[in-house]
């Protein structure tokens, strides 16, 4: 396959780079759009107890969950005439609006007497009026931000701010959107200028940030294609950038460097063309497969957030990939020896009166001397290595983990993150926090619903249990029943606490509320319920993710080298390259060390979608790292006597060619994703620090350090495999120009006396 790829382009190079931008420019103006049509929310299940209560809440009682909230500030208290004017106005306005049932929308100034104080701040300056906007996390949000513009703002000395889910969302749309050009606008120049510095030429250092341009490109528009099938999250659009740029640079940077040293080996353009995809062609594409298999493993929850990743990142990585075997080859057969033009180091070595640039033989690069010492004391070094990266992790064995709220952004940016703040600080209950129980088709009648809520009030934490029965706190009724909250459908109940509904109290409560006999069927719902099923869901498919993701990465490394020992060492080892970014998230991100600098609210948890994502993707990255060392180092065990010194010969060399590209690669793509921590939304900001972190412990101690040393310490074991599974091999591996052409004669391989210093 590789073969006919590289034959079909060094053919026609011309007509493939004008097909590409074609394709470039076309995806461009499709996938321009996608934004608008993605959505903010995706961490829960339709098929959950919370989500089925929420539907019949919807359905029968005119969305008795809030999630559109406007605080009304009023320097005179809430009870003065300009007060009472504006939330009248704002309860009309409500109230008369397509897309909100009148029945949903609650205000101090319209409760009964014995609820009112609910919706007023302890200093009673402040008052609350909430509503339900219908529509799903792309309707809803537009919607809300459409009724709040014309009733927000200052007049008359009163203000009048908007928050609730709904608006939390478009918030965070908007966000999102902003931070994906500043992070762009950070990672791209700064990519540029490494670039330069790894190749010297200007040519070849562009051409790796074109081929990234090109798949956030292509990926835009195979995104905007699934937004017409499914539903996307927003957040999908970080892993386009991040991630497409990452990897075009990656599998770029590999083909660009074998091509230039096919060059200076002796071969023609045409034949270096081939032997580049056929060789670096080779990597990248089991790369490709590997990082594709981890991603789908995202697929298996049953929450559109994480299947949104997986969309994005099988879209990036195929982009990628189809870009770096066609489009590259096709750019440098176009190029030639061009590729090494307008060298930039050489202009200023004479300005700085610098020693010219001289090529060394790879066995005396400081990267072979380097592993070689490593492999002298290869055990030490493992096990110090291991201590660690196991030390670096010790902090995740702590993990906590919640649903995220309007505090991922932070209030100088968001007003719904303000509007929040004053409602966990400032008010007595927070009622757009409560739980609220659901009993379909309830008819039992009065005194059964009074004693459920009156029990109910008496669970440890809980503040007031309202329902048509009466408002009961602590055991006692102390306020008038509300009758709207029943109906031939069924009633519900609303739980209030003080506690913050993400956290460890509040699901304590609402276990013990589910201990609670109901007179009926109950369906519990609210964010401590939907932050329940939530973890549930996930907790259900990770074992079938980690399975799928490690069956597929040992099956496509056997098939790669056709051993068994090889995949077991890199499943082990890229484990515990994340352990070092997984203590880091929990340190940082759970405990709040430097959130200041980082820009964040600590919340005492973690997203639990974050750690997955995390691991399927970084999982991945650390193959390609892998795979690209394997291929070298398995090039020269395959020239060799297969000997044990053949074989730590052969570590060295493949480090030594290979130690320097992808040591830059590793530059490159944390570079990429540390550029995120300028993202507003505080788990994007994980996102990209975390995978920054692991990228670079696992180009530098992993692939320097504890993999030379392991694979010192097995010797010939490496490339053992049980008969049967060899023959197996011998059929069905992929064994594409194992051994190196002899059509033309080649020069010594010299590589640059700086190698190593990347």
């Amino acid at each position: 396959m590789l073969d006919r790829i590289a034959y079909f382009v060094i053919g026609r190079p011309r007509a493939v780079l004008v097909a590409a931008l074609l394709i470039a420019v076309a995806s461009g103006l499709f996938g321009f759009s996608a934004i608008s049509h993605m959505k903010a929310g995706g961490y829960g299940t339709e098929d959950a107890e919370s989500a089925r209560a929420s539907e019949m809440l919807v359905d029968n009682f005119g969305g008795a969950e809030p999630n559109l909230v406007f605080l009304v500030d009023a320097p005179d208290g809430v009870d003065s005439p300009a007060a009472e004017a504006a939330g009248a106005h704002i309860v009309d306005t409500l109230k008369s609006a397509e897309y909100v049932d009148p029945a949903s929308v609650q205000s101090y100034w319209t409760s009964p007497s014995d609820l009112a104080s609910a919706f007023r701040s302890r200093t009673a300056h402040t008052a609350l009026i909430t509503a339900h906007v219908d529509g799903d996390d792309t309707t809803a949000p537009a919607r809300a931000t459409e009724l709040s513009e014309d009733l927000t703002g200052t007049t008359d000395g009163i203000t009048v701010r908007a928050g609730g889910m709904t608006m939390a969302y478009h918030e965070i749309n908007d966000q999102v959107a902003k931070d994906l050009a500043i992070a762009e606008a950070i990672a791209i120049p700064i990519s540029a200028i490494v670039l330069i510095l790894v190749f010297g030429s200007l040519i070849a250092s562009l051409l790796p940030l074109v081929i990234g341009i090109f798949a956030i490109l292509t990926t835009l528009a195979i995104l905007r294609l699934f937004t017409l099938i499914t539903d996307v999250s927003v957040f999908a659009l970080n892993m386009t950038t991040a991630l497409g740029l990452a990897l075009a640079i990656d599998y770029s940077l590999f083909m660009v460097s074998r091509f230039r040293e096919e060059l200076a080996a002796g071969r023609d353009v045409g034949p270096a063309v081939v032997r580049t995809v056929q060789t670096a062609g080779r990597t990248v594409l089991y790369s490709a497969l590997v990082v594709a298999l981890s991603m789908s493993a995202l697929m298996v929850f049953p929450i559109y957030f994480l299947k949104s990743f997986a969309y994005s990142g099988l879209a990036v990585v195929a982009a990628a990939a189809v870009a770096a075997l066609v489009v590259v080859p096709a750019a440098l057969m176009a190029l030639g020896h061009r590729v090494n033009s307008l060298d930039l180091r050489e202009p200023l070595r004479r300005l700085f009166r610098l020693q010219p640039r001289r090529e060394v033989p790879p066995e005396e690069s400081r990267w072979y001397v380097g592993v070689n010492a490593v492999m002298r004391r290869a055990a030490p070094v493992a096990i110090a290595a291991i201590v660690f990266l196991l030390f670096l992790g010790a902090p995740f064995l702590g993990a906590k983990f919640s649903y995220p709220d309007e505090r991922v952004v932070p209030a100088a940016v968001s007003e719904s993150r303000a509007v929040g703040d004053s409602l966990r600080q400032n008010f007595d209950l927070n009622t757009g926090g409560a739980t609220i129980a659901v009993l379909p088709g309830y008819s039992a009648g009065s005194g059964p619903l009074a004693d459920y809520a009156a029990e109910l009030s008496e669970v440890p934490g809980i503040s007031a249990v309202t329902s048509s029965a009466g408002t009961y706190m602590a055991g006692a009724r102390v306020a008038s029943p509300l009758p709207e909250m029943a109906n031939e459908s069924g009633t519900y109940l609303r739980i209030v606490s003080d506690s913050d509904p993400f956290g460890k109290a509040a699901a304590s409560q609402l276990e013990a509320a589910r201990a609670v006999p109901a007179p009926g069927e109950v369906l519990f719902t609210g964010p401590a319920a939907a932050n329940h099923d939530s973890l549930s869901a996930l907790g259900s498919r990770l074992p079938l993710a980690l399975g799928l993701i490690v069956a597929s990465t040992l099956i496509v490394l056997f098939l790669f080298t056709g051993s068994v020992v090889l995949p077991i060492k890199a499943v082990l080892l890229n484990t515990l390259s994340l352990s070092a970014a997984f203590g880091a998230m929990v340190w940082i991100f759970q405990e709040g060390h430097f959130s200041d600098p980082l820009g964040f609210t600590p919340t005492g948890y973690l997203s639990p979608t974050m750690p997955l994502l995390m691991f399927c993707l970084a999982f991945g990255m650390s193959m390609d790292y892998e795979v690209f060392l394997l291929s070298r180092i398995r090039e020269e065990w395959l020239h060799s006597g297969r000997t044990t010194e053949d074989n730590t010969h052969a570590i060295a060399m493949g480090i030594a060619r290979t130690g320097r590209i992808f040591t830059a690669a590793a530059v490159l793509m944390a570079i990429v994703f540390i550029a995120m921590i300028t993202a507003q939304v505080s788990f994007m900001k994980m996102f990209g620090l975390g995978l920054g972190i692991t990228v670079l412990v696992d180009a530098t101690l992993i692939r320097g350090c504890l993999a030379p040393a392991m694979m010192h310490l097995m010797g010939r074991a490496n490339w053992w495999a049980p008969k049967p599974l060899a023959r197996l091999h011998e059929r069905f591996g992929l064994r594409e120009h194992d051994a190196p052409e002899d059509e033309q004669p080649v020069a010594d391989e010299r590589v640059p006396v700086g190698q190593g210093t990347s």
